[in-house]
């Protein structure tokens, strides 16, 4: 290595190349962030942040969220460097099928990865998530004497990022939050996939985020790494405010064709184009993948600086053991996986017969739970009344121990920020909101799905049931599209004692979920015998069989399969159709997921294969619904929108009511017959 260039220049154009080669080898990838934001994210790694490489997941290390997933490799080269155990072969597949450096950071694969990243605006949209945690965290568990949690939280984002809706909902909120251990570094190279951004994005940015309430920090040359420690330092000094760091730089840094252009984006550079780069920083052109000696001891220092920092927390976390062993105990619990029995409540009684909206005995749930939970935290996207979730004090800017967020009228956000939140890995949050405004916070319930992070959900007015706001407001399609998404649990619980065994679950299981729950009162089922509470865990189960002997005569017997509201007149209409003659059993499936869990066996026992006369009734769209019914079978549902008008009326309009299901069940019997 020529003397010209100093071990930072070293280290910096190792990291810019090993993207570079990452890229090349794939011929697939995006090579211009790496090569522009290198020295930010140099100086963060080495300089700025506190993490401890031979424990990625310690409590109170610093957070780094790189918003511009695209970038990937360059996130992957530093981890590589700083010792976290990805291994250069890795860096040799990247984007292959296996490997642990995908194209976009995936949390739970690579380590030292702290969230999936991808859709522009979430990762920064989540951080002010990981943000809220560390103030909520460090409220509960810091002590005058003992500071626990105080870790800032990094992000490097981009152009596209701040383009998307949803950075400015959460930017906005984190503002009035005055975050200030979130600290924003702005990759701003002018460039998207298009070409300049002048193409559509000319607003002035730093003006947005100072009227957010931000401290911002303007025109920082991406290439000198004093003035990029300088404004760090500054934004650390700044507690009250979250602070946006403007980094002016230059896509494809280094590309004597490339830089500055869109093509630098999202391709690689091309061998030809790749060896002018490595010319230009004093590497070989013909060699790849290669890291100098004096870089590798470069960055070993960081790695047991990291070993030392966390050593000093431990001693901290071992006085916390001593002085709150029950909490510690519980942390640990959540840390290894578990959810900590201790934080378990006692469900609420609920009479059999009394009527009570599900999202009623949601509310008295979660008051339990609030009770029980001391790390609980959530809140509604200002609905909160009409959800459920006020319980205790409001979190908001200089008071942080309350449980309650207000997120404002900001579902994206608030999707966003529930990740953040679980992502410590010690806080059980939840947010709430109508079902049909799921649609809002789509990408981040995938996200949710996809990192499997204790995320909850809580979706009330959940059906057509909402009556007078109309088909605006009436949900016809979420519930198929929460259902679609792999690894994400749903509960459409019948009445208030599935409710309290939902919520259990949901609990539990330490997986994202979401609870979906009836504005309109319904009437309380008698689990005196337990069907209830031992069902629910199955996902569906026999709420009402038919008479004893009666599966011996598969022709005349008819199963009726229902969720939610759709459940009481279900076993109206048995009452019908047993008057004729047949033998009914009614089934409620509140979890199709946990259903589709159970053992072969169990899901026969409940729908036996012989029995071919189904009915099937939700009040949304009857897509996958078809393979409960089977081919003798039918479903009664909602392939088109709703209507404005009471809701039982609406309901009634539908066909969901006893009559209207008896009288398909009985034409389903009364097939084939003389």
């Amino acid at each position: 290595m020529p003397n010209t260039f100093s071990i930072e220049q070293q280290a910096i154009s190792t990291i810019r190349l090993l993207a570079v080669d990452m890229v090349e080898k794939a011929k697939s990838g995006h090579p211009g962030l790496p090569l522009g934001a290198a020295p930010m994210a140099y100086t963060l790694f080495t300089k700025i942040m506190r993490f401890n490489p031979a424990n990625p997941e310690w409590p109170n290390r610093d957070r780094f969220v790189l918003s511009a997933g695209h970038g990937s490799a360059l996130l992957y080269a530093l981890l590589h460097l700083c010792g976290y155990g990805l291994g250069l072969d890795e860096l040799k597949q990247f984007r292959q099928l296996g490997s642990r450096t995908p194209g976009h950071p995936e949390y739970g694969e690579t380590p030292g990865v702290e969230m999936t990243t991808g859709p522009l605006g979430q990762g920064i949209a989540t951080a002010v998530g990981v943000a809220a945690a560390e103030r909520f965290l460090a409220a509960k568990l810091n002590t005058a004497e003992r500071a626990l949690i105080e870790y800032f939280t990094y992000v490097i984002c981009g152009d596209g990022d701040l383009m998307e809706g949803v950075s400015s909902e959460a930017s906005s909120l984190a503002g009035h939050l005055k975050l200030g251990k979130l600290i924003c570094l702005y990759d701003s190279n002018h460039i998207t996939i298009e070409g300049s951004t002048a193409l559509a994005f000319t607003e002035n940015v730093a003006q947005r985020y100072e009227a957010y309430g931000w401290h911002v920090i303007s025109h920082i040359d991406g290439t000198n790494l004093d003035a990029i420690e300088r404004a760090v330092r500054d934004a650390q000094e700044v507690d009250d405010r979250p602070s946006l760091i403007i980094v002016s730089t230059t896509i494809g840094y280094g590309s004597p064709h490339k830089q500055g252009t869109a093509s630098a984006h999202g391709e690689p550079l091309g061998p030809d184009e790749a060896k002018l780069v490595k010319r230009a920083f004093g590497f070989p052109e013909d060699a790849s993948f290669v890291v100098p000696d004096e870089v590798r001891s470069h960055f070993r220092a960081v790695a047991e600086r990291g070993i030392g920092l966390e050593q000093e927390w431990k001693q901290l976390w071992k006085a916390f053991g001593q002085e709150e062993p029950d909490l510690a105990s519980a942390l640990s619990d959540l840390a290894s996986g578990r959810f900590p029995a201790s934080w378990l409540p006692e469900m609420p009684a609920f009479t059999a017969g009394e009527k009570l909206a599900t999202r009623q005995a949601s509310k008295k749930v979660l008051g339990a739970i609030a009770e029980k939970i001391p790390l609980l935290a959530g809140g509604s996207a200002d609905l909160a009344p009409s959800n459920g979730t006020l319980f205790g004090a409001a979190f908001e800017a200089g008071s942080y121990g309350g449980a309650t967020l207000h997120f404002g009228v900001r579902e994206h956000a608030m999707g966003a920020m529930v990740n953040g939140l679980a992502l410590s890995n010690m806080v059980i949050p939840y947010g709430a909101t109508f079902l049909i405004f799921a649609d809002y916070m789509k990408p981040a319930l995938r996200l949710a799905a996809l990192m499997q992070t204790h995320s909850l959900f809580i979706f009330t007015h959940d059906s057509i049931g909402v009556g007078e706001d109309g088909p605006t407001h009436q949900p016809i399609e979420q519930l198929a599209m929460l259902r679609a998404m792999p690894g994400f649990d749903v509960y459409r619980p019948a009445d208030a004692n599935e409710t309290a065994a939902a919520w259990l679950l949901a609990l539990e299981r330490r997986k994202p979920a979401a609870l979906v729950l009836t504005r309109q009162g319904l009437p309380v089922l008698d689990d005196a015998d337990g069907r209830l509470r031992d069902g629910v865990p199955k996902g569906a189960y026999v709420l009402a069989d038919w008479a004893e002997g009666a599966e011996a005569e598969p022709g005349n017997c008819a199963i009726i399969v229902a969720t939610g509201s759709e459940v009481h007149p279900a076993l109206e209409a048995k009452a019908v159709i047993e008057q004729e003659g047949y033998a009914v059993r009614v089934v409620s499936m509140p979890s199709k997921e946990l259903f589709a869990e159970q053992s072969a066996a169990y899901r026969q026992s409940v729908l036996p294969p012989n029995v071919t006369k189904r009915v099937v009734v939700e009040a949304a769209t009857t897509f996958g619904w078809h393979d409960v019914a089977g081919s003798g079978g039918t479903v009664i549902g909602l392939d088109r929108f709703g209507a404005s008008a009471p809701g039982p009326q609406v309901m009634e309009h539908f066909g969901f009511t006893a009559s209207n299901i008896a009288e398909k069940a009985l034409e389903l019997l009364k097939t084939g017959e003389a």
